[in-house]
């Protein structure tokens, strides 16, 4: 409870910032339609969004440093509020662009702030439960952000109005906290290959988790549009996806730790396969089927990402863990920065089900992959323990990595 209670101002931030910013994604997709653009351009708004993101992500830690944890928070802040008032007075698909590059930007510079601070006052007795609030609390407000679709009315400035104002409300408990902000820290050096040197495998899993995450979550309101769901029933499709993925992670990783974590990677993705023909299947079923499909897919989708990540940190030193965890949050931006114009050209041009053939052929890639690597070495015999692994910035490696004791 103490935890709780230490960290209640940082944690309230970020759920407002999910509520806020996770908002905005559905909404666009649904405003965007409305508002008669195509496809392809509802999908470079969601590409657009991971540009920013991996933007976000590098500059923060630079910011952070010049002007101080505060400032640079309340920066980032302003301007992803900026970007989402600015959606109704300038109703341009290319304007909604670079509106969706700053929103992500902005996104993922709060999270690094978020984290920086939340690292500093953390010890190895109270990691885990901090990491564990962090983890409801970031995954609550995925969940809310989903579900505040079936109450804002999409292409009117009232809706984006109430998303800015919540975005606004979270500057609240940072910038009123008595506590004193940290010092910055180095920020750590952004080295890709360093993932593909440790584990392909598990690089190879992170950009595929980008690019399935990214194509449903983006894309998935058109997708619900064109299987004839109103904007209410969209909001519980995608919320069903989330509540799946979140509800998966006990059991899955409970059986990484067990077993060999390339086997657990490679059914992940054959029940992926399996849950991408439902969900092109679905199309024809009802409600109810489309719904626990989304629910199945979320369960077999969202694990990937720690599984490939837990796999990759099994081959690393502990001095790499952080820049290996910089290194995976890049390579899931590749994956996510190029999905969700592919997805939407599919959709467009081939029918809705056409997006999880999509997702199907990157899954099956993956275990094909999976079983070329499981012939090339053996599994380590010292692992480190399965944890998820949000994707929020590049210094998450410094939250789940446990302080050397003195």
């Amino acid at each position: 409870m103490r935890v709780l209670i230490s960290f209640a101002a940082l944690f309230s931030s970020v759920l407002m910032l999910q509520l806020a910013f996770g908002g905005v994604v559905p909404l666009d997709a649904l405003s965007g339609a409305l508002l008669g653009f195509t496809g392809a351009q509802i999908g470079l708004l969601g590409s657009a969004h991971f540009l920013g993101f991996f933007i976000g992500c590098w500059w923060a830690p630079r910011l952070m440093g010049d002007v101080g944890h505060s400032r640079a928070f309340a920066a980032f802040t302003a301007a992803g509020t900026i970007s989402i008032l600015a959606h109704m007075m300038l109703v341009d698909p290319w304007a909604w662009t670079l509106m969706r590059v700053i929103s992500g930007m902005a996104i993922a510079g709060c999270y690094t702030i978020i984290e920086a601070w939340v690292q500093s006052r953390v010890t190895n007795k109270t990691r885990g439960r901090a990491m564990g609030v962090y983890r409801v609390v970031d995954v609550s407000g995925s969940f809310g952000a989903q579900l505040l679709i079936a109450f804002l009315e999409p292409a009117v400035y009232l809706s984006y109005n109430l998303l800015a104002l919540i975005a606004c409300a979270a500057l609240f408990p940072v910038l009123l906290t008595k506590s004193a902000a940290p010092a910055t820290g180095t920020a750590p050096r952004l080295r890709p290959k360093l993932a593909w040197q440790r584990s392909p495998l598990g690089a190879t899993g992170v950009v595929v988790s980008g690019i399935t995450g990214a194509a449903f979550r983006m894309v998935g309101p058109l997708y619900g549009l064109a299987v004839g769901l109103s904007a209410d029933r969209i909001a519980l499709f995608l919320s069903a996806y989330v509540l799946g993925g979140a509800l998966a992670q006990l059991p899955v990783g409970y059986l990484a730790d067990k077993y060999d974590r390339r086997y657990v990677l490679i059914a992940l993705s054959a029940a992926a396969m399996l849950g991408c023909a439902v969900m092109a299947m679905a199309t024809q079923g009802g409600v109810t089927l489309l719904f626990l499909a989304a629910g199945f897919f979320g369960a077999t989708t969202f694990p990937i990402y720690s599984i490939s990540t837990a796999h990759a940190h099994d081959f690393a030193a502990q001095d790499e863990r952080v820049e290996l965890s910089a290194a995976h949050m890049f390579l899931y931006a590749l994956g996510a920065i190029a999905s969700p114009v592919i997805a939407s050209a599919l959709i467009t041009g081939f029918g809705p089900g056409a997006m999880f053939g999509f997702i199907a052929l990157a899954h099956l890639m993956l275990i094909l992959f999976g079983l070329l690597r499981i012939r090339a070495r053996a599994a380590p015999e010292d692992r480190t323990r399965y944890v998820y692994a949000p994707r929020t910035s590049f210094i998450i490696g410094r939250l789940l990595r446990r302080k050397p004791e003195r």
